[in-house]
């Protein structure tokens, strides 16, 4: 019988184990994460597990809202210790949630603790944490885990002074536009400002993105994002995006929305040139809770799954660029709903892939979900795996999660007799770490 958080969590069966072995202590390419990269060169430590744990893990902060606690011990005025010892009475009541598993991996694979988090071993815990943690900054954490590759996620604005290499982890710049798409003038003049480019008119922000991507490409970028609820509905010609852009502060739905699809396919585009990867997230609503937003502001816990993403939207976007323009380009739903529709539109336009179980979905069974619709529906060879998506230096324990869970899917395949045991690991080496470096150009 399988122990509490032994090392075969997750792996039902001896093929499983066998592939397992193989890609376990492979390198880790964070290809989309949220981490401060001043913090990494800094070489940040930490005053104790609860700000290790608490002072930006959203899915920790929504873990413990869901239990009913109070504000004031997730993201108020609380000490680390008090939040800590908040989040050790309500882990229990997480079971089956991701946020449990991981928590408990954290605790084994940072401090080789092995007993569960409880109300009753928090004390204990966390001096045993905090005594191991003493000796720990960023670089032990990264070090420990073999993080080969950082992307962290950057307005084009950003100055990205902190980025480089840093021990044996290269941390390198995302190219994120999203707040180009609001068409706020004072964005506009910051853009105008950092560019060296008047933004008076479309050419002239075009012009200054174009110079801001260089940039970061000249900093390491290999990688964009974007994150929106849903594709475009409709695409202005450059001279209608033009006029739109002229009077911006006066379009209605359907101009912004047809003004954001010009700047969409134009940006994919230009990452087709500069030879970068596009990633899409989508059917997110963002900031829900008003009171909430006021209080405690943005990416802290409150954006939601959003509506099932129309297919032929997504069709539309992919429809507007030849295969020659398109860049390689990463899709991740928040709503899965029709997982199997979307992952179905990477076969009709090359360059096109789904990414890993996204978000709400980076669960045991969002896992594996998302890997069999992969399989059946698309090329589970050609996967980029993992990512953190995190804004935890302790997240990475997310990549074994993963792993175990790929290593699981293929595994019960090759007891069936269903699939070749060298060919699946060959595919879960190339799923946990080759596909994203060679497209990475690593």
């Amino acid at each position: 019988m399988a122990g509490y958080f032994d090392e075969n969590l997750f792996l039902s069966c001896d093929a499983a184990k066998r592939i397992y072995e193989k890609i376990r202590a492979l390198p880790i390419i964070d290809y989309h994460c949220h981490l401060d990269q001043n913090k990494i060169a800094a070489d940040a430590g930490f005053s104790d597990i609860g700000e290790l744990w608490l002072a930006g893990d959203h899915y920790k902060w929504r873990a413990m809202r869901l239990c009913g606690v109070d504000e004031y011990y997730v993201t108020g005025g609380a000490s680390y210790k008090e939040k800590f010892l908040k989040f050790a009475e309500i882990l229990p009541k997480m079971v089956g949630n991701a946020v449990y598993y991981w928590s408990q991996m954290e605790l084994v694979q940072i401090f080789d603790i092995h007993e569960p988090l409880t109300a009753e071993s928090a004390e204990r815990i966390y001096a045993q944490a905090n005594a191991k943690l003493a000796t720990m900054t960023v670089s032990t954490l990264l070090s420990r885990f073999g993080v080969a590759y950082i992307a962290t996620t950057d307005d084009p604005v950003d100055s990205l002074d902190a980025h480089g290499k840093y021990g044996n982890t290269n941390v390198c710049p995302t190219f994120r536009p999203d707040k180009i798409y609001a068409m706020e003038q004072a964005y506009l003049d910051r853009l105008s400002e950092v560019s060296g480019i008047s933004v008076e008119s479309l050419d002239g922000v075009l012009e200054a993105l174009a110079a801001r991507l260089d940039f970061f490409v000249s900093r390491g970028c290999r990688i964009s994002d974007h994150g929106f609820e849903r594709f475009p509905k409709g695409y202005a010609t450059f001279d209608e995006a033009r006029a739109l852009y002229l009077k911006r502060d006066a379009l209605s739905a359907e101009e912004r929305d047809r003004l954001f699809g010009f700047l969409l396919v134009w940006l994919a585009k230009e990452y087709a040139k500069r030879g970068m990867i596009m990633q899409i997230h989508f059917a997110v609503i963002r900031n829900n809770n008003p009171e909430k937003f006021k209080l405690c502001g943005v990416d802290s816990g409150f954006d939601l799954i959003g509506e099932i993403q129309s297919v032929k939207d997504v069709i539309a976007f992919f429809a507007q660029i030849s295969d020659d323009e398109r860049p390689e380009t990463v899709l991740y739903t928040l709503n899965d709903t029709n997982l199997a529709s979307i992952t179905a539109v990477c076969g009709s336009f090359a360059k096109v892939r789904m990414g890993a179980a996204w978000w709400f979905n980076d669960t045991v069974e969002g896992i594996r979900r998302n890997l069999q619709t992969v399989a059946e529906y698309s090329a589970l060879g050609t996967n980029f795996g993992m990512l953190t998506d995190s804004r935890s230096f302790a997240s990475y324990v997310r990549f074994d999660f993963f792993r175990r869970l790929l290593a699981d899917y293929l595994g019960k395949l090759v007891e069936k007799g269903e699939y070749d045991e060298a060919c699946a690991i060959s595919i879960a080496t190339d799923i946990s770490y080759g596909n994203i470096a060679k497209a990475l150009k690593l």
